[in-house]
């Protein structure tokens, strides 16, 4: 598949600077974000919920892709995912049948099977929830019923949400979900942006018990994508070091505020964090446009995914808008 045949969209986690006073500045770049991509003519733009993350505050998903979604036209908005453990999913139902009615045909609801946060976090959200990882597919069918049509005799019904018929996605970085899409027929999108080991053993696991299904006749291929595409490769490596300080962070349990952009990481971790930091980013695409478009044309020829979910997170607002610009251009 050429990448001109290839869709491109944005998975976003509305991150905070150093330099941030408060959560407002991350969501504000995020809505210039979509608005950006979506005049790139870019598919569709998730955010991700996570929870007890200092730097992270797309935690309240459904709010914040209200108002992504109250600020744009044509770009679909929807969630990178919500985990679905986390709530009864009746809520999720009205929540994004809600998002649905306001935003007819835009809205994509992602679906996670881990809690996004830390067991303590999980234990808070959860309260008197009996739920665990192991209802995830009981869950998602109780969803898919609560966002179809009425039944004769349902007792239960979702306002909004029945009869709004929200795409689902199922999400995941290791084999379970994708042999649940599979088994369901629903479109799948594969965690690679931070897990790339098991890629691809989970797409042709997907793609080998792939049932057709009243939404989708064949398998449906999305993979995350860590990018830092910049005019020169040396630019793009030195940008990528706000990344590395990232991922880095995250393996120390610290803060996961970014961090202005460093001369070389030498110093800053031990050979084994580095080795950590750079499996973490194994499928990143880190380089001018011509580097760039040299390694998704190579990831192509042996994914043949027909969707591509980019992550960006860096320092400067204006050299993330200016490495989607890159990535855009590659399609002409």
């Amino acid at each position: 598949m050429e990448l001109e045949q290839v869709a491109f969209s944005v998975l976003d986690l509305a991150s905070t600077r150093d330099t941030d006073q408060g959560p407002a500045y991350a969501l504000q770049r995020s809505m210039e974000l979509i608005q950006h991509v979506e005049q790139l003519g870019f598919t569709r733009y998730w955010v991700a919920e996570h929870h007890n993350m200092d730097a992270i505050v797309s935690s309240a998903t459904a709010v914040v892709i209200g108002y992504l979604a109250g600020g744009t036209q044509r770009i679909r908005v929807g969630a990178g995912g919500v985990m679905l453990p986390n709530h009864a999913p009746i809520v999720i139902a009205e929540q994004f049948g809600t998002l649905e009615a306001l935003y007819p045909g835009r809205i994509d609801l992602g679906l996670g099977r881990a809690p996004g946060t830390d067991p303590l976090t999980a234990q808070a959200l959860r309260k008197n929830l009996s739920g665990s990882v192991d209802d995830f597919p009981a869950d998602v069918a109780e969803l898919q019923a609560l966002l179809g049509p009425r039944q004769p005799g349902q007792k239960i019904i979702a306002m909004p949400g029945v009869d709004s018929n929200v795409p689902l996605w199922l999400l995941g970085s290791s084999l379970f979900s994708a042999q649940l899409a599979a088994q369901k027929g629903l479109p799948y999108s594969f965690a690679s942006h931070f897990a790339p080991r098991f890629m691809m053993q989970a797409i042709e696991l997907y793609r080998s018990q792939f049932r057709p299904s009243a939404v989708l006749d064949e398998p449906y291929v999305m993979l995350g994508v860590p990018l830092v595409a910049a005019d020169t490769d040396e630019q793009a490596e030195f940008l990528a070091t706000t990344t590395y300080q990232r991922i880095l962070a995250l393996i120390r349990g610290q803060s996961l505020t970014m961090r202005p952009p460093v001369e070389t990481m030498e110093g800053l971790w031990q050979p084994h964090e580095e080795q950590a930091v750079r499996d973490f980013l194994g499928l990143a695409m880190i380089g001018s446009g011509d580097t760039v478009k040299q390694q998704l044309q190579t990831l192509m020829q042996h994914t043949r995914a027909d969707e591509l979910i980019f992550t960006c997170d860096l320092y400067e607002h204006r050299d993330r808008l200016r490495s989607f610009e890159i990535l855009a251009s590659l399609k002409d």
